[in-house]
């Protein structure tokens, strides 16, 4: 693997001395460093765990060392001689601080698993498990042999009615309709052979739509007395640390998301990588609360109405559901899988990723770039892939192109791992074209559930739309679908050629918490650097309407009686009304789209329009709509609009209730009103009843 350690020191501002036996005769190099104190990055994660192990042994190390692969992702490929540009960005991101620390979430599993499946199936697992855990089998399905005569684990039996929870606190719920007794049955066959209708199998379950009720197997097993079917089916439940699911996933009623819960595992009975998995599943165990919710700038729920629900909908966990009572989503944190899909697509940043924060990721791509840039590399191609199957792929390429069977990764091509692809999405593509990347592309496997892979490719169509429209032209954004390292090492090849305009001049903001602060960031640097002149430009890019997170809200006047209820509903505050005057004010740069204004509308007045404006008006407040306050007509004070006074009047003026004096009112305001009705001669009084 070629190395130029001048041109990489000069790049990271460093002496740099290269090493080919550091792991072996330079080892001395390697400790001598860990007593600096100075954060240490070694290059090679192939001897990761001995270099750990050597710096847990070396008296009076103080630093911190972290890894990084510059091999397989640029000096394995066939233009390694062009990727020291790359090889320094990596060693620059690679000297970033870990991320902060965040909350985390608790599972506690004291062992107790549940086996779903055919008896004889069941019986082989638990028996695989060894006595680690505290196994019971849930007999489901005929199989194709009955249990074992020795029963060396308890047995439930019934129809299974629900199964929910995680590692730790799965709750079974079942109907015990089964007549017969699993704890009494002595598994003699007796009544599997005397049964005329075949209705019971080899789980010892009664098939009571194709019992005939000729009740031969009572008569065949008097002597343990095993079944009753004059048994009253009962509602039980319990409790299970774990479970393991046998059945085919397409006869599962239950778990049937793509993201299972954790401690559910579904076993074909080939791979024993699962039952391994489920003897380690015993103790106490943690993990990163993945996302950070703040209810105030949700756009999900405001009076009972439903608006934004872009975060449940993509949710392969299911860990995320509606409180409209409290106008705001619940996400489980137990539920949740970290993929950060629900952040990606929540257009106001009410949902943010915590492990690593959006300012965190944003810190580390444009560190990523800016040293590529400093190093001398042009065209940047910034490749986000899993920490899963997406860096499996991308090693496996690297070591394809050393054996010469493969392009490898392209000298411009920088990859860039994260917890799942998914987590990333507008402001941060859009962020990383203003900071110098030429296209952004995510690697995606068949690990994605199908919605990612629909949320993601809305979001790109918005980000493509946006840059085509200020004049960048070419494909700056693309979602890559690769199952082996040689798909992988086509559509990366492919990438090489492509030549997208992008901005003169990088960026030199920083990403922020605010998921809308950043995008707004962005979104002025790229206008700024727009190559279109200010003549050119149009007033306003046209976006999709999936996925849209900016436009403008389109008032029908004729309709509109400035209820004002739209400004109620609107949680982003982008509809305003005017204390002095009936008025409905705007102020674009605010709007999310979230429709929750179009949905609470009683006229029908209002519709969404996804775009971007490109004049100032963006960002002031304009009008919408305004009409002439209606006086009242004892007092004279302005208390409702003309449109709104005459829309009730035309509305309620055939009610029993409103005839005569009653209805003129309702042309006062509320004060007067009572007034009026208290000082009316022909109204009924309590004090007369």
């Amino acid at each position: 693997m070629p190395l130029d350690a001048q041109a990489l020191g000069q790049a990271l501002h460093e002496d740099l001395k290269p090493h080919s036996q550091l792991c072996r005769r330079e080892t001395a190099d390697f400790q001598q460093a860990l007593r600096s104190g100075e954060p240490l990055v070694v290059a090679c994660t192939q001897e990761q765990r001995l270099f750990t192990e050597l710096a847990e042994q070396t008296e009076g190390a103080t630093s911190v060392v972290r890894f990084v692969n510059i091999r397989e992702t640029g000096g394995w490929s066939r233009d390694a001689s062009q990727a020291m540009p790359k090889i320094a960005a990596l060693l620059a991101a690679a000297r970033l601080p870990e991320p902060d620390p965040v909350p985390t979430v608790s599972y506690r599993s004291a062992g107790r698993l549940l086996v779903i499946g055919a008896l004889d199936a069941a019986e082989r697992a638990a028996a695989l498990l060894g006595e680690g855990l505290e196994v019971t089998l849930f007999p489901q399905g005929p199989g194709k042999a009955g249990g074992a005569q020795a029963r060396r684990w308890p047995v439930l039996g019934g129809r299974i009615t629900g199964l929910a929870g995680w590692l730790g606190a799965f709750e079974l719920r079942w109907e015990a309709d089964n007549p017969i007794d699993l704890d009494l049955c002595t598994r003699c066959n007796a009544c599997v052979a005397a049964c005329p209708e075949n209705a019971i199998g080899l789980d010892y379950q009664v098939d009571l739509a194709t019992c005939r009720a000729h009740r031969a197997c009572v008569q065949a097993c008097q002597v343990a007395g095993a079944i009753d079917f004059e048994r009253a089916p009962a509602a039980q439940s319990e409790r299970f640390d774990l479970v393991l699911d046998l059945r085919p996933a397409s006869a599962t009623p239950t778990f049937n998301q793509h993201a299972l819960p954790q401690g559910y595992f579904r076993w074909d009975g080939r791979d024993p990588a699962t039952l391994l998995r489920l003897r380690e599943l015993v103790g106490e165990f943690e993990k990163p609360r993945f996302f950070a919710y703040q209810p105030r700038l949700c756009a999900h729920s405001r009076n009972q109405t439903v608006g934004c629900q872009a975060c449940m909908d993509i949710c392969s966990a299911e860990a995320i559901r509606s409180d409209k009572s409290r106008q705001q989503i619940q996400v489980n944190p137990h539920l949740c899988v970290g993929c950060g899909a629900c952040t990606t697509v929540c257009p106001t940043g009410a949902l943010g990723y915590a492990y690593p924060r959006a300012n965190e990721q944003g810190a580390r791509i444009k560190t990523l770039l800016s040293a590529y840039a400093a190093a001398g590399g042009r065209d940047a191609v910034l490749l986000l892939h899993s920490q899963g199957r997406g860096q499996a792929l991308v090693e496996e390429l690297g070591r394809a192109a050393q054996l010469g069977v493969a392009q490898g990764v392209p000298a411009n091509v920088i990859p860039l791992a994260l917890w799942h692809t998914a987590s990333v999405g507008l402001e941060l593509w859009l962020g990383a074209i203003a900071w110098g990347a030429a296209q952004v592309a995510v690697l995606v496997t068949e690990e994605e559930a199908p919605q990612y892979l629909d949320g993601l490719q809305a979001q790109m169509d918005q980000a493509q739309a946006l840059l085509q429209g200020l004049g960048y032209d070419g494909q700056h954004l693309q979602l890559l679908r690769a199952a082996s390292a040689s798909a992988l090492d086509s559509v990366l090849q492919a990438l090489v050629g492509a030549r997208p305009v992008r901005p003169a001049q990088a960026a030199r903001f920083a990403a922020l918490a605010d998921k809308r602060a950043t995008l707004e960031l962005a979104l002025d640097h790229l206008i700024a650097q727009a190559p279109l002149t200010n003549e050119a430009r149009p007033e306003a890019i046209a976006l999709p309407a999936a996925g849209a997170a900016l436009g403008t809200v389109v008032v029908d006047q004729e309709k509109c009686t400035l209820c004002l209820s739209c400004v109620g509903a609107c949680p982003a505050g982008a509809l305003q009304d005017n204390p002095e005057r009936p008025q409905l004010r705007f102020i674009e740069k605010n709007c999310v789209q979230c429709g929750l204004c179009v949905k609470t509308c009683p006229e029908h007045a209002l519709a969404l329009q996804p775009r971007l404006l490109l004049t100032p008006e963006r960002q002031a407040a304009r009008l919408l709509n305004e009409a002439q306050p209606w006086a009242c007509l004892r007092c004279g004070k302005p208390f409702g609009t003309h449109k709104a006074i005459e829309a009730m009047l035309g509305r309620l003026a055939g009610h029993p209730m409103f005839q005569g004096e009653a209805l003129q009112r309702l042309k006062m305001c509320g004060d007067c009103r009572v007034i009026d009705l208290y000082t009316a001669q022909d109204e009924s009084r309590i004090t007369d009843l």
